[in-house]
């Protein structure tokens, strides 16, 4: 028997999703399983998110496949002290801004504040430079096991789980993303799919009728309070250019506000200001920023920091979380938080390979 099976078949699933008709979530969780599997085909993988992009994911439709994402990834076990308070911020991509790597600085950020920041992310699909990719220019070392990633969150505040390592799975579905070139559910599921156990995040979705569905989903996800951004300028992350609508889901329930740099205090850029490059361009705008550059990339980059602050509720309001977070980089915090992340994280993939 099939892992399709359960749904029927695929030609079953996409002309149901052709037709605008939703899965149930069992259905959902069956096609995901023979995606994961390896039994899909790429043609079958492609057709299907696909479909269910033209269509439109439900929440329920995530629920049931990322319970099988879940299902299939190692695990990282991160103490529960420190899981209690361990925040992600997290981008869904695919946002074609070239920006810098906004979501991965700020957590960076947020461990300089005391924060203890578990990351998931993975290298570039539609853009330059993914966060693995930058994290690697800088010098850290990324593909760590579960072990590995427990000791940097332990040691430095921040630790990377890197989604081709935690979920091999997603190799089956790498083909089929790189030929469309255009965001499909993976890139909902993914800031979902965190290996470890954390109790906050931050998620940033390009597109703004992505934002209630992916809040609806995260309540299952066991997360204590996040919030879900969407940028002005159609940004996955907190932007600089305008009113960037938020939702909050807190303890289950959810609500809706507005979040604005300029009411802030934080001078107006557009979406070119923020732009970066490859990997190692970017690495060196982060090195520049926290050596003291002042711009419109430190101001993106505190912003956000803020937003995962408030969250992880340490400040009260973003006034004040934007206050912590320009000190962590005033103060060197957020660059020892890198520079000890490197040294752990080289001696831990030494460790590794013994």
């Amino acid at each position: 028997m099939s892992e399709i099976d359960a749904a029927g078949s695929w030609p079953q699933v996409i002309s149901q999703l052709l037709a605008g008709k939703d899965l149930s979530a069992s259905h959902a969780g069956a096609a995901m399983r023979s995606v994961l599997s390896g039994e899909a085909t790429p043609s079958q993988i492609t057709a299907f998110i696909v479909a269910l992009r033209a269509k439109g994911e439900t929440e329920i439709e995530l629920e049931g496949m990322l319970a099988e994402v879940r299902r299939a990834a190692e695990r990282v076990f991160l103490p529960e002290q420190i899981s209690l308070g361990a925040l992600d911020i997290v981008g869904t991509g695919g946002d074609h801004s070239h920006s810098v790597n906004v979501s991965t600085m700020a957590g960076l950020v947020v461990a300089g504040a005391k924060i203890p920041v578990c990351k998931h992310g993975s290298r570039a699909s539609s853009s330059k430079s993914g966060a693995a990719d930058v994290l690697e220019a800088l010098g850290v070392a990324i593909e760590l096991d579960g072990i590995g990633v427990v000791k940097c969150v332990e040691e430095t505040g921040f630790g990377f789980c890197f989604a081709q390592r935690f979920h091999p799975a997603f190799r089956f579905t790498g083909p089929s993303r790189r030929e469309i070139g255009v965001p499909t559910v993976f890139n909902l599921l993914g800031p979902m799919a965190n290996p470890a156990q954390i109790s906050f995040m931050v998620v940033g979705v390009g597109d703004p009728l992505a934002a209630n569905v992916m809040a609806k989903a995260i309540t299952t996800r066991g997360v204590k309070r996040a919030w879900v951004v969407h940028g002005h300028g159609s940004m996955d992350e907190l932007s600089l250019s305008g009113p960037c609508p938020v939702v909050e889901v807190d303890s289950g329930k959810m609500r809706e506000f507005e979040i604005n740099a300029a009411s802030l205090g934080l001078a107006h850029a557009d979406v070119a200001a923020v732009r970066g490059g490859s990997p190692k361009d970017n690495a060196k705008i982060f090195r520049d920023l926290l050596d003291g550059e002042k711009g419109p990339v430190r101001n993106i980059v505190a912003l956000n920091a803020a937003a995962g602050i408030v969250v992880a509720g340490k400040a009260d309001d973003m006034s004040q979380g934007l206050e912590i977070a320009f000190d962590s980089i005033d103060s060197g915090a957020a660059r020892d938080v890198l520079d000890e992340l490197i040294r752990v994280s080289v001696d831990a993939a030494k460790q590794m390979a013994q």
